[in-house]
Order: structure tokens, then sequence, then C-alpha cells
């Protein structure tokens, strides 16, 4: 029986991503051909998958891609160590998920495109294609949430902290052309990022619930009970202007230049490209590990 080392083991793990343990038990049942340990890895895949699918995966990416046709994906893929998500194998994984998305006519729904055909083999499904890498690189992975803007609307991305945060961004415009200027494109890039680096949760204030309004409003009045009843709602509306200047993204302060705020910006470039329709229809941030 061929000896194997230590430098076999880690040329495997390398290679594969999956544990020590299960690289030296492989080579051991394939007397150390390095090939034959790797289908034997392989074959475990998703077996292996079922036993670690209870486990924490909190570690990942967010990716981005913007298609030909002008839609947008953003997706965040999920895994157990930071080793992992740094690994070759794990980016080219992750590549191959936003392929299938991309060929997908899916926008959001992750049980209906782990069920579709695998857009590299018609005869798996895109699940147990996941079930599979989940064996081979030997840790509990998977496609925490997804999105896929289509349309007509113009759409950008921004990814940050080496993909610990990423955003995707559709602005409506009034001419298609709008869509096609630099100045636009740099828009949609200023405003993923202003998303990804000041976490609004709504466009404007149409868009803030009822009930956090009103939550915000009993705590400014509870920390003014003991001033007269005749300023108070005074006071509140002011306090709100800062709360709304925080939480509503057209009203932002532009992280670039504080004397803009994102909506002075949106009627600037608008000026500057001759459409004055520009109007940001929604975003999304996914930041690795939150809860959805």
């Amino acid at each position: 029986m061929a000896a194997i080392t230590a430098a076999m083991v880690k040329e495997l793990r390398d290679k594969t991503n999956a544990g020590m343990m299960d690289c030296k038990s492989a080579l051991a049942e394939a007397d150390g051909d390095l090939e034959a340990a790797e289908t034997i890895l392989r074959k475990k895949g998703i077996a292996d998958a079922e036993k670690k699918a209870g486990r924490d995966a909190k570690e990942g990416v967010v990716a981005s891609r913007i298609l030909e046709d002008g839609s947008g994906i953003l997706v965040e893929v999920n895994c157990e160590t930071d080793f992992v998500a740094k690994n070759e194998n794990f980016v080219a994984f992750v590549e191959q998920i936003l392929d299938q998305i991309a060929a997908s006519s899916e926008t959001g729904d992750l049980d209906k495109l782990l069920a579709e055909d695998h857009v590299a083999d018609a005869g798996t499904t895109f699940g147990d294609f996941i079930k599979a890498k989940v064996g081979e690189l030997g840790e509990n992975m998977g496609i925490a949430r997804f999105v896929k803007y289509t349309g007509d609307a113009a759409v950008g991305t921004y990814i940050h902290m080496a993909g610990r945060v990423g955003v995707l961004t559709e602005v409506e415009v009034g001419d298609a052309k709008s869509a096609e200027s630099e100045s636009l494109q740099t828009l949609l890039k200023d405003i993923s990022m202003q998303v990804a680096a000041s976490t609004p949760i709504c466009i404007d204030r149409d868009g803030v619930p009822a009930d956090l309004v009103e939550a915000e409003k009993d705590i400014f009045r509870e920390q003014m009970k003991d001033k007269p009843a005749n300023i108070i709602e005074n006071i509140i509306q002011g306090k709100m202007g800062k709360f709304f200047s925080q939480k509503c993204l057209l009203e932002q302060a532009f992280i670039k230049d504080g004397d803009k705020t994102i909506g002075g910006l949106l009627e600037e470039v608008g000026k500057e490209i001759g459409d004055d329709k520009l109007k940001v229809v929604r975003f999304d941030r996914f930041a690795v590990g939150e809860e959805a």
C-alpha cells in the first residue's frame, strides 16, 4: 500500500476543499492515486451533503452580475468557513450559480431555481448539483437568497468589502438611450455604493412602515414628556425629519458629497443627460450571514 504523505493530503485538499481526514481516507482507499481519490470524494458528495445540511453556514460571499440584456443579479452564497469562501473552487462555484440564475426565468424563488435542470447538465437538477459540490468542497454550502431584476429600467451594482456586502439598484429612465450614458452608469454605481454604506430601509418616506414611524414618535414623546405639550409635536416633526434623512435613500446625504442628497444627485444627472424621468425603482442590499 502506498504511503500517504502530508503533501498528498494537502494537494487533494487544495484541489477539492474536502476535509483533511476525508482526503486522507480517500487517498488510502485509492492507494495514493490522486485522481481516484478525487472521484471517491465526489461520489460521497450527495450523501455527505445531507449530513452537513444542518451545520451553520454563515460565511460566504455576495456576488452580482449585469447581463447583456441589461438584467441584473444579486446572490448570497454561504459556506461554513472563511477559508472555503476565499478558495478558488468556491469562487468558481459562485460563478456557476450566477450562470444558472442568468439562464433561469426565476427572479427570486429559490425553491423553483433549485428544482430546475442544471444549465450545464440537463440530467441533473440544480439542487443536486449543489449537493454534489457540498461533498466535493467538504462544507455545508448553499444559496441563501437571490434577486434578478428584469425589464426596461437601468440596473447597476456594487460589491463592498470583498463580497461581504452587495447591492443591486434599478433606476427608471424616460429615454432608453439614457441607460447607455456613462453618467447614468456612474449614478447607478454611486447609488448602489450609497446603499451599501448607509443602509437605507426604503426609497422615500412613503416606503417607511407606519408602525415604525409611530414607534419613533412615541420614543421622542417619552424623551420630552416633561416639556410643554404645545411644543412637543413641533419638536417631533424636526426629529422625524432627521430620522427620514437617515432611513430614506433619496433624503440621505450623498457619501461622496455631503452637500447633496441622493434625490438631488438624481435630478442633477437627469439634467446633465436630458432625462427628467429618472427614478429609483428599487434596491436590494445583501450582507453575508444576516437574517434575510
